[in-house]
């Protein structure tokens, strides 16, 4: 999708959002400093206005990140990220960023593609949907999953402030799913990332700013990583959930051999997708909800005609807002019965250990469909250290994350918090606005 496009929608936020009560619980007191309280509130409007964290606002406070929703760059002050981008030098091809700025960060590269050579020889996944690295010691991109009749199952763009909902009906059915998170989104809302891990879900990197990764400059694609991702305790998802994640998505799925060998380098797997949802297009140009159920309904068709019998698929969806995530509900079940497997993009690939940090586990693909959806472990989720359960905290990311619930066991979800009923979340279609903040650029 194009951020342009997506900066438009957003401004159209609010009145139609807010007016939907369908979520409303009347809460009182609400604890917004651990991730159970924060898990237990289902007024969407409540859900999205910010809050203060701790640890994160004193990470921003302290010049630590790169400002939020912005193409990063590598702090000045921080002599880490710069040895470690000078360590990889060695293995990043002679690849120059495709198109000019600001234009190609939005996805715009009308004056670059004519001059490109037919061959992709950068294997650009825009250009020719290219998932076969054309530079040497490169994996391929994983666009399907090897188990047949298999949906590997995830979402972009979280964590999305009004996620609860979503996130219960996922409990409720014992469904776990890949979570693909924007740094700068997880410095806005870190209770809401840390529920993906509370839940039992893979969170993996959906980059810093969600820009088109191969219009940046080589610092700026490192930054995006780095920020997003990084043993270091200063970077967003480690910061925030206690894990670093080891596989990627990039956004628009705009990928070449010189940014997947960034990726590679700081030991991320990139996943692409076969198929489209469209559904982050709803409302944008001609595309209407009709036209997303169809994808949905022709992806249902394909499995239920054997097209997946000897290889699983993956298809794009989001979490970006309350109609891609109702879309997701409204067709679970459906997918449910035409795909033998619906499952994690690790679990679909046996990795079972989707993190650096070796003391936490998911399930391997046979534990997985055998009903033990959920494997222990024994990382905490960081605390706030915040006696306050209000605060003043700025959309600009005053947060950090919380909590120290585990996950075990094999029936359901075991984040912490009771889940509210997701009962007659299929119709809010219709009605949907996007959430967020008018001016983030999404996707």
């Amino acid at each position: 999708m194009r951020l342009s496009s997506l900066f438009t929608s957003q401004t159209t936020v609010s009145s139609a959002f807010i007016a939907i009560t369908l979520f409303s619980l009347s809460a009182s007191a609400q604890d917004r400093t651990t991730e159970q309280g924060e898990a237990q509130i289902t007024d969407p409007n409540q859900e999205c206005t910010a809050y203060y964290y701790a640890p994160v606002s004193a990470a921003i406070s302290a010049g630590e990140f790169p400002p939020i929703w912005t193409p990063a760059t590598i702090v000045s002050t921080d002599t880490n990220a710069q040895a470690k981008y000078q360590s990889i030098q060695s293995q990043i091809p002679n690849i120059q960023p495709k198109g000019t700025q600001p234009a190609s960060l939005t996805g715009d590269f009308s004056n670059f593609t004519p001059t490109y050579p037919p061959s992709d020889p950068d294997c650009w996944w825009t250009y020719d949907q290219c998932t076969t690295p054309k530079l040497a010691g490169l994996p391929p991109d994983l666009s399907t999953v090897p188990e047949p009749d298999t949906l590997g199952y995830g979402f972009d763009d979280g964590p999305n402030c009004s996620h609860n909902v979503f996130y219960n009906f996922l409990s409720q059915n014992n469904q776990k799913a890949t979570m693909f998170y924007i740094g700068s989104n997880v410095m806005d809302w870190p209770l809401e990332a840390q529920r993906a891990l509370a839940d039992g879900h893979e969170i993996c990197v959906h980059t810093w700013s969600h820009r088109y990764m191969t219009s940046l400059t080589n610092e700026e694609v490192f930054a995006e990583f780095y920020y997003s991702t990084s043993p270091s305790i200063m970077e967003a998802i480690k910061l925030v959930t206690g894990v670093t994640p080891t596989c990627w998505r990039p956004p628009f799925g705009d990928v070449d051999d010189r940014v997947r060998a960034f990726a590679h380098a700081l030991g991320l797997r990139t996943i692409i997708w076969k198929y489209d949802s469209n559904d982050w297009r709803a409302g944008t140009g001609n595309i209407t909800s009709a036209n997303v159920d169809q994808n949905y309904e022709d992806l249902i068709t394909r499995a239920q005609n054997g097209t997946f019998a000897t290889e699983g698929t993956i298809m794009l969806t989001h979490e970006l807002n309350n109609f891609t995530m109702a879309e997701a509900v409204k067709f679970y079940a459906q997918l449910k019965a035409a795909f033998k497997y619906i499952v994690p993009m690790g679990v679909a690939t046996n990795q079972t250990q989707p993190y650096v940090e070796t003391n936490i586990s998911q399930p391997s693909f046979e534990q997985y469909i055998s009903g033990t959806t959920t494997l222990s472990n024994s990382i905490p989720l960081p605390t706030d250290g915040s006696s306050s359960s209000t605060g003043s905290g700025s959309s600009s990311g005053s947060s950090s994350g919380s909590s120290s619930g585990s996950s075990s066991g094999s029936t359901g979800s075991t984040g912490a918090a009771t889940r509210a009923s997701f009962d007659g979340l299929g119709t809010l279609a219709a009605g949907a606005a996007f959430v967020g903040f008018a001016l983030k650029l999404l996707a």
